[in-house]
């Protein structure tokens, strides 16, 4: 992840420094008149903070207001989507959020929030496709030779994930239902726990963001099998969608997007989605993202929420065939 996160922060530094110039009369509109809140779902340094500090410095030199954004990390993104649902809808709480949101109200058995009905939804800002790459040492070179080769090793070949719950932890279990295979799940503590314990040999598939692994595929540490998006991804576009690797009904992958609390005023949620659609057709943001594999999206709020919905609809379906991948709230 250092790449991404190197040139994000490029595109943020550069933004930061144009919010500083401000003219005077920009602060005289109705809205905002005062400073609003960004929240974070993770720590600093991630990708999402950096994708975010970017979004926040825009909407800054936009809205003509300081958009400060706050990390609040834990309980896997569910501590800043429960904030969000009981910040005041007045516009000056948004929150930038992950596919996890959709995972989370598939794999809680509760949640603190309706995960559709506490929000009103402003856009859907990119999206990225993961790779399902495997330890260059095993005997295959294609998702159906990685099918035939975990039927003839039942329950014994290896998957590794960030955690249970985790999307990596989740397309794996997808997988095993759309190819009717058996895997061992090996669940991390983080991503790049994961990542090292497939390099090093110790787990032999996994499911993994594609800027994250794209060194260790380049220099032949791991072998990209399909990407698990509808489309190629441009950072390996010979390497095809499971679809297209013959698996199904896949298509999952990493997502950013912005809400804001439930009842909050159409105007001002118009307003963010104008100023966000705009950020992401600036040369600057759309360099840094689109290095990193994602594609800009822009959507409209209703076309964010019927996306949360399918998201949502694919986990809980996953779940409900396998309810053992529950877990505590």
């Amino acid at each position: 992840m250092t790449a991404f996160i190197y040139r994000l922060a490029c595109a943020v530094a550069v933004t930061m420094a144009a919010a500083a110039c401000l003219p005077a009369h920009a602060q005289s509109r109705p809205w905002p008149d005062h400073s609003i809140r960004m929240l974070i779902p993770a720590g600093p340094g991630g990708a999402v903070d950096t994708v975010a500090r970017l979004l926040a410095a825009k909407l800054t030199v936009a809205l003509g207001q300081p958009v400060v954004p706050e990390n609040r990390p834990g309980a896997g993104t569910v501590i800043a989507s429960d904030q969000l649902a009981k910040s005041k809808p007045d516009g000056y709480t948004i929150l930038i959020i992950t596919g996890s949101h959709a995972i989370n109200a598939a794999v809680r058995r509760s949640l603190p929030y309706d995960p559709i009905k506490d929000y009103a939804p402003v856009s859907l800002i990119a999206t990225l496709p993961d790779l399902l790459v495997v330890d260059p040492s095993l005997p295959v070179r294609t998702v159906q030779e990685l099918i035939a080769y975990a039927r003839a090793h039942a329950n014994t070949l290896t998957f590794g994930s960030a955690g249970s719950g985790s999307s990596s932890h989740l397309e794996g279990e997808l997988f095993k239902v759309r190819a009717n295979v058996d895997l061992l799940h090996v669940p991390y503590k983080t991503g790049v726990d994961a990542v090292t314990g497939i390099v090093g040999g110790q787990v032999k598939v996994l499911f993994f963001n594609a800027i994250g692994v794209a060194g260790q595929i380049h220099a032949g540490k791991l072998r990209a099998l399909a990407t698990t998006g509808a489309r190629r991804t441009p950072l390996f576009p010979e390497v095809p969608t499971m679809g297209e690797a013959g698996v199904a009904g896949f298509d999952t992958g990493s997502w950013y997007a912005a809400l804001l609390p439930a009842g909050t005023p159409p105007s001002i949620v118009a307003r963010y989605h104008d100023e966000i659609v705009k950020a992401l057709a600036t040369p600057d943001v759309r360099q840094a993202l689109k290095a990193t594999g994602a594609e800009i999206v822009g959507g409209t709020p209703r076309e964010l929420e019927q996306f949360i919905k399918r998201d949502i609809a694919q986990w809980q379906d996953l779940v409900q065939r396998q309810p053992e991948l529950r877990v505590a709230p």
